[in-house]
């Protein structure tokens, strides 16, 4: 069960960055055709930059699922297949603890309770906890910043997810080979 959950968010992030991949390429030849016609949109460069970013932590999350992220493998190479499963299980421990430090940062940061207490006014939120995160436009959009850093609550989540299930045993074994 907790594999297929992990199966299915993970094809999700992966769809959703290979949409954010096409999305970059169209912005950054937007970009380049519209300097070259002498009438830059300068707001093409930062909402690039954004969709590169999403698509990066969305990549590195289903990369968790998948084992496929970049890795040392020396050591666990070169010892027998016993000692390499305590080291896949180190490793999957590490990962899980980075993956539940990454939530509490969020938490952290964007103090979803406090800003409920608040009643949703960033204001009264803003001068109870002197947190800005929900008042900072972006440079040339606009918007405020915190949708585009919403990514974080995404990856964090989806680490834990692919992290627990790999805690916990992986998948299924006739899906392992």
């Amino acid at each position: 069960m907790l594999y297929r959950l992990s199966a299915v968010w993970a094809r999700i992030e992966l769809w959703c960055a290979a949409v954010l991949a096409i999305c970059v390429t169209a912005l950054v030849l937007l970009n380049v055709v519209t300097r070259t016609a002498g009438s830059a949109l300068f707001w093409v460069d930062e909402l690039a930059i954004y969709a590169m970013i999403w698509m990066t932590f969305l990549g590195a999350s289903a990369a968790l699922h998948h084992r496929n992220a970049v890795a040392v493998t020396l050591l666990p190479d070169a010892v027998s297949p016993k000692a390499k499963a305590v080291i896949v299980q180190a490793v999957n421990i590490v990962v899980f603890a980075f993956a539940l430090a990454m939530l509490w940062f969020c938490w952290r940061w964007f103090l979803p309770l406090e800003l409920a207490g608040a009643d949703f006014d960033i204001k009264a939120f803003q001068s109870q906890t002197f947190n800005f995160i929900y008042a900072e436009p972006t440079s040339t959009l606009g918007y405020p910043k915190y949708l585009f850093w919403s990514v974080m609550w995404l990856f964090a989540i989806g680490a834990v997810l692919h992290s627990t299930m790999h805690l916990l045993g992986g998948p299924p074994q006739e899906e392992a080979e």
